[in-house]
């Protein structure tokens, strides 16, 4: 057996493999393609497993391994710590370290997800780019029209000026020469980026298609299509969290802790994991407060004692817990009002109280 660390660039990569003993017998650098990699692997004789740290486009890599090696690793970037602390760190070392730790079983596992996730991710990505441009181009047009304070409102427009009446007023508003280009300019960009995000919601929409997760996330008060796609991309495999806690420290939204002496402080959540489930659990959770009492109950109770945002952290960290029970049950969210009214019909028909089901 045979043990390859491969230390990733963007156009390159450091390779060190190491046999069952720890001799090195192959260093060499190598262009990422599948040429290189065919010229490598026919170097070798017996398997090989291979080792890359988890990186930027690191899974390109990985795709073209897959032809060669049937034992392929990611480690976590975070977790290998003889890589991190290093004094002395070069390409070579952090390929042999890698190899190393392999052949030793010591390797800090990233997950690697399904081709399919990560298409759903890319389109995820994509539409939250353009969203983003198109606030920013909103903006202009709110700066562009602040400029000019004393012209005539179109009769009949709300404050919005990008709802239906507001675009027409845009659209025929009378400014000077110069600014008239530039508005139109912006408007025709914001056209643009409007007509994307409907393809994009459409994709979505296609991805979702008949996609259980999906469907019983969406019965989640705040969770729309949107959020239930990226929470199924970015979850990818509820298995793989024991209980949850272990989602909750993995979207970073579990305060920081410092124990020492006896004494044990708890700080502002760690932040630390998955930036984009915590984004999404954090804006879902007051349209979830809306929809459910339940929730907005347990939202009020928070906010009389720690504010606001404490409040709006803790129902996005109840709402993870939620998605959890959702996706390892199988089963649709039940309001506390659903609850109710299913008990007084089962009191009625003599059935008794059913034990609650809501989280």
């Amino acid at each position: 057996m045979n043990y390859m660390g491969i230390d990733y660039h963007k156009n390159f990569s450091h390779v060190t493999v190491v046999d069952e003993g720890g001799q090195v017998i192959k260093r060499s650098r190598i262009f990422n393609d599948r040429d290189s990699l065919s010229s490598l692997f026919g170097e070798l004789e017996g398997e090989v497993k291979v080792v890359m740290e988890a990186a930027w486009n690191t899974l390109v890599m990985y795709d073209l391994l897959e032809e060669f090696s049937d034992d392929i690793k990611l480690a976590h970037p975070t977790k290998v710590k003889a890589i991190a602390s290093a004094k002395i760190k070069t390409d070579e070392i952090d390929s042999r370290v890698l190899a190393d730790l392999l052949r030793a079983n010591l390797i800090p596992e990233a997950h690697i997800p399904s081709v399919d996730v990560r298409v759903a991710r890319r389109v995820l990505r994509q539409r939250m780019f353009f969203v983003r441009m198109q606030t920013m181009v909103k903006n202009r047009i709110h700066s562009l029209v602040d400029r000019h304070p004393d012209i005539a409102r179109y009769p009949g427009m709300k404050s919005d000026i990008f709802g239906k009446s507001g675009k027409e007023w845009l659209r025929e508003v009378e400014l000077p020469v110069e600014e008239r280009k530039l508005l139109d300019g912006e408007l025709k960009l914001l056209d643009v980026l409007f007509d994307l995000i409907k393809k994009s919601d459409r994709w979505l929409g296609e991805l979702a298609k008949d996609n259980e997760a999906v469907e019983l996330l969406r019965t989640i008060p705040g969770i729309g299509l949107f959020f239930a796609v990226l929470l199924w991309s970015e979850i990818d495999g509820i298995e793989r969290f024991s209980n949850p806690k272990k989602i909750a420290a993995y979207a970073g939204l579990v305060p920081s802790t410092y124990s020492s002496g006896g004494k044990t402080f708890h700080g502002r959540i760690t932040k630390q994991g998955n930036k984009w489930l915590r984004w999404a659990m954090v804006e879902a959770a007051l349209p979830a407060t809306r929809n459910d009492f339940w929730l907005r109950s347990h939202y009020e109770h928070i906010k009389a004692r720690k504010g606001s945002n404490t409040a709006k952290v803790a129902i996005a960290r109840r709402l993870l817990t939620i998605v959890y029970r959702v996706l390892k049950e199988k089963r649709s969210y039940r309001s506390a009002k659903e609850q109710m009214q299913d008990n007084i019909k089962r009191s009625m028909e003599g059935k008794g109280l059913a034990a609650p089901t809501y989280f």
